[in-house]
């Protein structure tokens, strides 16, 4: 079977209404959500079932004013005060009284917004209903980024080509056979910082001045032009961009694509169904996360967060593409990231750390953001390091390479050494309260030493070392704290989640089993194999599955493999959940939460997976 051939046979094919699987087009910095008409035709329906369909790109933040119309700043907002190994430290957890509208304000602000919606309409500008619509066949031809809508709309056939241009935020649409008295019109809301991106009822706030074929939008702090040219529209920040023709976005979409599928590693899994979650999950991380900025967790389709991007999944969301052949497709949101080492440098010295810390949720402006428990989180710490010797490893095996981002690796390993603290009766490492673990639901006074993250600053500060070597550089004080940090607990021959929680697996057992990621993810060398098969089996004995989210199959399953154990891998991998699911899209759709219709740390997860489990049927 040809490598064409391979991906055409996942297609996704849609003959009804799917509100939980729309179909998406997109370049990577823009995207596209149409219905089973190819458009936005039936934007209630599907908003009414929790999945807004929205065109979103990585431009597009918008500012809401406030009432008063003040532009708050973080200076402006009250902290929460806690003590760390004896010393003071200060988060923006708690929305203090009389502070309410500045910390909400600044959580929300900036935010992604829906950029416009593009469907048919009957001529007079009334709403097309579902009931309209029948002999629905809706295909996406992967291989080209192209996709083929036809169905029957009151009794006429009509049919609709959607592409997306490869070279500028242009949609583009060919419409068949639409009979007289319906048109293609597009309409614009107010930006908003819930999933749809949209405020529909506010047409107050917002203004549309159409110059002949361009629409110039303004929205408060944001403008925005729309050009059209017959059926293409052409999104942009500036109004010099003229909108492509149709063919010409088709034959850019085509060549993009199949230079896209040409370079991409295929690795051969063992399940029909794990080949299908393979392609799909390439399209729509192509589509949404592989541009110019970190990708949120719902990508550009609808708003998680507010559309902000979450430093802790950008591993789960990234950390693939050199193992696959792409890893120049993670260079321009690490270049964004370089772009944010002055904010990330005054949020570590905030609170006396040296180095650089990540904002856990952040907007294009790299700031951090006031939250119950991102400002305590640390595990995204090392994921640029980890992520680094990837590229090292898979794409760029050079000095050159090492030199452009040491800098980079010593500021963060420089983080982990200052965040450390010295237990001087046991010469050992620990990590403090107020901390909240990748595992969220523990009590962020009472932790210490979190299993997962300080077997991952261990292994940081082990890279760290290795790059210094490499480059002759001297990293003794990042191997002192490494080979001192405390060792992981154990009880009754299990790993527990923390020094401080004998009961994980009683009263802990939810939420992400970070535990296993220690010999998955990476393979600390301070775990012991049958230890952790021991928690492994645990885990899979006692941790309620609703509770769990998308990407933890795919870290369980890496432990298994680590462990030896292929087939209990791949029934994880494939496992029944709630959390685990592939909808025809290919979307992991998280089934018990109506905010999240998708979720692309767990496609992320997968194709992080995929190589190891691929690499171990070889040997």
């Amino acid at each position: 079977m040809t490598r064409q051939a391979l991906i055409k046979r996942h297609n996704p094919v849609l003959t009804a209404i799917s509100t939980d699987s729309p179909l998406s087009v997109g370049n990577g910095d823009f995207c596209f959500t149409a219905d089973i008409t190819g458009m936005q035709t039936l934007y209630d329906t599907y908003s009414q079932n929790h999945f807004p369909l929205c065109i979103m790109s990585n431009w597009g933040w918008h500012t809401a004013p406030t009432e008063s119309g003040k532009i708050y700043e973080w200076e402006d907002l009250q902290l929460t005060e806690y003590d760390h190994a004896g010393r003071k430290v200060s988060y923006p957890t708690e929305a203090k009284p009389g502070n309410e509208e500045i910390y909400h304000w600044l959580r929300h602000n900036p935010h992604k917004f829906n950029l416009g919606r593009i469907g048919l309409f009957y001529a007079d500008g009334s709403e097309i209903s579902p009931t309209n619509i029948t002999n629905v066949r809706q295909e996406l031809d992967l291989y080209a980024g192209v996709l083929y809508s036809k169905f029957t709309l009151d009794g006429k056939e009509v049919e609709v080509t959607t592409v997306c241009d490869a070279k500028s935020d242009t949609i583009a649409f060919k419409v068949q056979t639409l009979h007289e008295g319906i048109t293609i019109q597009i309409k614009f809301p107010y930006g908003h910082h819930g999933t749809s991106g949209s405020d529909w009822e506010s047409a107050d706030k917002h203004t549309t001045e159409w110059h002949g074929t361009t629409a110039h939008r303004k929205m408060d702090d944001v403008e925005y032009f729309v050009d059209v040219q017959g059926s293409s529209y052409c999104f942009s920040p500036s109004h010099m961009q003229v909108a492509p023709c149709f063919d010409t976005v088709l034959e850019n979409a085509r060549r993009e694509w199949e230079n896209f599928w040409q370079a991409v590693k295929l690795y051969s899994v063992p399940h029909e169904e794990l080949e299908r979650r393979m392609i799909l999950s390439l399209y729509l991380m192509r589509i949404q996360a592989m541009g110019g900025l970190p990708t949120a967790e719902t990508g550009l389709t609808v708003n998680s967060w507010y559309g902000r991007f979450h430093s802790e999944m950008y591993l789960w969301n990234m950390a693939y593409l050199p193992l696959w052949g792409l890893g120049e497709k993670l260079m321009p949101s690490l270049h964004w990231y370089k772009s944010v080492i002055p904010q990330a440098k005054a949020l570590a010295e905030s609170n006396g750390y040296a180095g650089i810390r990540w904002a856990k949720q952040t907007a294009i402006t790299g700031r951090d953001a006031p939250s119950p428990i991102a400002p305590l989180l640390v595990w995204q710490q090392p994921h640029i390091i980890y992520m680094l010797e990837l590229l090292y490893q898979n794409t760029y095996p050079t000095n050159e390479f090492l030199h452009e981002h040491w800098h980079l690796v010593e500021s963060l390993a420089d983080f982990m050494v200052s965040f450390l603290h010295l237990n001087k009766e046991t010469e050992r490492y620990e990590m403090l309260a107020p901390i909240i673990p990748a595992q969220e639901v523990h009590d962020l006074l009472h932790v210490k030493s979190p299993m997962f993250e300080m077997e991952y600053f261990r292994f940081g500060l082990l890279l760290a070392c290795e790059w210094g070597k490499r480059l002759g550089y001297n990293t003794e004080k990042y191997a002192i704290v490494m080979e001192n940090i405390a060792e992981p607990v154990i009880k009754d021959g299990l790993y527990l989640a923390h020094a401080f929680c004998p009961d994980t697996y009683e009263k802990f057992n939810k939420d992400h089993p970070m535990m296993v990621g220690a010999y998955g993810l990476f393979k600390s060398p301070k775990v012991d194999p049958d230890v952790m098969r021991a928690t492994l089996k645990k885990i899979l004995e006692c941790w309620e599955h609703e509770s769990m989210w998308g990407w933890d199959y795919a870290m369980l399953a890496m432990c298994a493999i680590a462990l030896g154990e292929r087939e209990p891998a791949i029934a994880l991998l494939l496992s029944d959940n709630p959390k685990n699911q592939y909808v025809v899209s290919g979307n992991n759709y998280q089934k018990t939460r109506t905010d999240l219709p998708l979720y692309l740390p767990g496609n992320g997860a997968l194709l992080l997976v995929l190589p190891m489990l691929a690499n171990s049927l070889q040997k």
